[in-house]
């Protein structure tokens, strides 16, 4: 096992890395920048070391800081956590080079997955099934054009080193495409330092449906079922939940032996996550995979009984998984919403500045991962995150219940919160009806907004 742990991150999930390393008895190093001096992953690791200003790009995105306090403190591994350097294959390549070891995949299997059109290509050798679309990158408008009216309308134009919900544009009328297509690729240059783009079949009112893998380095490679993420805004998550509603158990098991196989191909190691694209009548669509422990897992963790940090830790190690496939069981049901610091009343406008009071939610089946207190300052520097509420229920309608009631009880003030629209969303009849898809939340801000101008 490790002797000390690095952890390049921040938040609630530098928090979650502590917690599983002080469980398994591993001290821990937290890097931190100024603007985070009095944050909670910076009280409660072993040590701490500051490594830049507030900007990322001079503290969390800084390579040769971060490798420096890591070996100063002698710290033998790094822990990413999620966003900032989670999924930068030259990070973990030069972990690698200065034998620090890096929890998560390979640096090739980072590479490999982060190019979306390269994973799209591994997919389809791999016999995945895959959204129709252009197998290779095209950069010449003309041709994407030609290509376009191949696939059909509507289409989506894709940045290929995109994820998280970036680098994606619908395009639904043909006369759209040339002015969308060269936005996107200024977009893609400007954002990503990558202009390479590719085209997919836009499927309307899919619902977005994840697999959780887990894969060692003695060749194990096991799914943890599924997760439903379909209500977003923006192609970003808000309220994420285990099982699905849309899954049955022959379903699960068939996009979970799909992603399995998908990963084996790859040989992957560490945690994963592969993300379909499912549509009303249970077709599905490999969309990319995440090579990184993500921000909702949580709700696989309560589902499952695994505690998956400490997995990751034990895999990186070079221990076998603690489980295997036919071992893995599912209980209950869980649901988690992302509290952000944003102004759902003002088009989800950041809100920043001092927490002034904070009251969690508590009782049976209720965890809050929050790295937030008292006079916490919220800075526009990074992610709007506060908090992550899960509940977990016996079945959905014991879980949407119990995250009606924390949602309540959930009081942040000083900074306006994402708090009130999960309370109206919790309640949404077509969510708690189990009928969300990923354009659910963008028909209901339409209809509102509609509605305000007295349409």
């Amino acid at each position: 096992m490790f002797q000390r742990i690095l952890i390049a991150n921040r938040g609630e999930i530098a928090l979650r890395v502590i917690r599983a390393c002080k469980e398994l008895s591993i001290p821990t190093v937290a890097v931190y920048s100024t603007a985070d001096r009095d944050s909670l992953h910076v009280r409660f690791a072993d040590e701490a070391v500051c490594i830049g200003s507030n900007a990322p790009a001079d503290s969390y995105l800084n390579i040769p800081r971060i490798i420096s306090a890591a070996e100063i403190t002698n710290a033998d591994a790094i822990h990413p956590g999620y966003g900032f350097l989670s999924e930068n294959p030259r990070f973990a390549e030069i972990c690698e080079a200065c034998e620090i070891t890096f929890i998560g995949p390979t640096s090739s299997m980072i590479q490999s997955m982060g190019d979306k059109a390269v994973a799209r290509r591994m997919m389809i050798e791999a016999g995945v099934p895959t959204v129709p679309g252009t197998e290779d990158t095209v950069d010449d408008v003309d041709q994407a054009f030609r290509l376009a009216d191949d696939i059909g309308y509507p289409l989506v134009i894709k940045a290929a080193a995109g994820g998280g919900g970036r680098g994606i544009r619908v395009v639904k009328e043909r006369s759209e495409f040339k002015e969308q297509f060269q936005m996107a690729y200024a977009e893609a240059a400007r954002v990503f330092d990558d202009s390479s783009l590719y085209l997919e079949r836009f499927i309307e009112k899919a619902r977005h449906v994840e697999i959780q893998l887990f894969g060692d380095s003695h060749g194990s490679i096991v799914h943890l079922g599924e997760r439903d993420c379909s209500l977003q805004r923006r192609r970003q998550k808000l309220i994420e939940e285990s099982p699905s509603p849309f899954v049955d158990a022959e379903f699960r098991k068939t996009l979970g032996e799909t992603a399995v196989k998908g990963a084996s191909a790859i040989g992957y190691r560490n945690a994963g996550t592969m993300e379909f694209l499912v549509t009303e009548d249970h077709n599905f669509y490999f969309m990319e995979m995440n090579t990184r422990i993500q921000v909702e897992h949580p709700v696989t963790e309560l589902v499952t009984n695994h505690d998956l940090v400490r997995e990751q830790i034990r895999v990186a190690a070079g221990e076998p998984l603690g489980f295997c496939q036919d071992s893995v069981s599912f209980r209950g049901h869980a649901i988690e919403c992302r509290i952000n610091a944003e102004d759902p009343d003002r088009n989800f406008m950041p809100s920043t500045g001092q927490v002034s009071s904070i009251h969690v939610p508590g009782g049976f089946g209720v965890r809050v991962d929050s790295h937030v207190h008292a006079e916490y300052v919220v800075s526009p520097y990074y992610d709007s995150m506060l908090a992550k509420l899960i509940v977990w229920g016996k079945d959905r309608e014991e879980a949407l219940i119990r995250a009606q009631r924390a949602v309540e009880e959930f009081i942040i003030e000083g900074v306006k919160t994402t708090i009130p629209f999960h309370s109206r969303m919790l309640r949404d009849p077509r969510f708690t009806a189990g009928e969300a898809n990923i354009d659910l939340v963008e028909e209901i801000l339409a209809a509102d907004k509609e509605a305000a101008s007295g349409n």
